[in-house]
């Protein structure tokens, strides 16, 4: 052990003391809510309305998730959602980073033009009912277009991304056209290589957002039982364990509902839910932090 770790002086020491305790406190705080979570949803449903179960189940039990996995339309949502989740989060990343690497340009004359434009979309939106309309005319209701197309373009993604390629060196950019690299060339092999961390970090709330979105599958596409995500369904299960299958058809869905409570199994959806994104994050996090604060040097 260092001979400096002894060195400290009383401050130092108090200093380090109340640091540890409040970062303790910190992830307690953190992970409590999630650990309650996964011991609501392993317990027995009856057992759960007594409530008073903190760290562990009461009593142990998968049939709160057997009951989700029961329903029948779960898996056709579960790949429905994976699929929108990665061509959504790759064709988002490819827009925005194409996008932003042509507004660092500076000889990009229209450059601010476009980046005002970007910033309005920001702040004003059409609203439900014209966007409804406009995917009506566009035939894109009951099609899978729908899950990634409108959203292809992100404004905040765009200028993040943009923000970090400010940050870079444009010399590389110079000495690659010396080089007789064209634009497409310095952007796939220069500039990529080196955004990384923001682009993984854009990837990080893409993949989310696509995730967790379930709203437009209710808008669009809620009778098309071949393009239903897994979080439609999912929500679906909840509103019947809420108000008695009122969203089903299904009398084997309606049966599974009878058998458990609205608390077991929502803490249960979660956990569905969650799980896919939590084994995600660890792989991106080191680019995660990086990215966010690297791509904010510049505005």
């Amino acid at each position: 052990m260092s001979t400096k770790a002894f060195n400290l002086t009383r401050g130092e020491r108090t200093f380090n003391v109340i640091n540890y305790v409040v970062l303790t406190v910190i992830v307690a705080a953190t992970l409590y809510p999630f650990l309650n979570v996964l011991a609501i949803s392993l317990n027995d449903s009856a057992d759960t309305v007594r409530g008073g179960i903190y760290l562990w189940p009461r009593q142990f039990t998968l049939k709160n998730y057997e009951t989700i996995f029961g329903y029948t339309t779960l898996v056709q949502g579960f790949k429905i959602s994976v699929l929108r989740t990665v061509i959504g989060t790759l064709l988002g990343l490819l827009s925005a980073s194409m996008l932003a690497y042509t507004l660092s340009r500076p000889d990009f004359r229209s450059r601010k033009f476009v980046s005002t434009f970007l910033a309005l979309t920001m702040y004003f939106s059409g609203g439900m009912v014209p966007v409804y309309i406009l995917m009506r005319d566009l035939h894109m209701i009951g099609t899978f277009g729908i899950y990634v197309l409108p959203g292809i373009v992100s404004a905040f993604n765009v200028f993040v991304i943009r923000s970090f390629i400010d940050g870079l060196p444009y010399a590389l950019q110079e000495s690659a056209k010396l080089d007789g690299a064209n634009d497409f060339q310095i952007y796939y092999k220069v500039i990529l290589p080196l955004c990384k961390p923001v682009l993984a970090t854009i990837a990080l709330f893409l993949a989310v957002g696509q995730w967790n979105s379930w709203f437009d599958t209710y808008l669009y596409n809620g009778n098309k039982p071949s393009l239903t995500t897994l979080q439609y369904e999912l929500m679906k299960i909840l509103d019947s364990t809420q108000q008695g299958s009122a969203m089903s058809n299904s009398n084997d869905l309606a049966k599974l509902m009878q058998q458990v409570s609205p608390e077991s199994i929502k803490m249960a959806i979660t956990i569905v839910v969650t799980v896919p994104i939590l084994v995600v994050y660890p792989f991106l996090q080191r680019y995660f932090v990086g990215g966010m604060t690297l791509g904010a040097v510049k505005a």
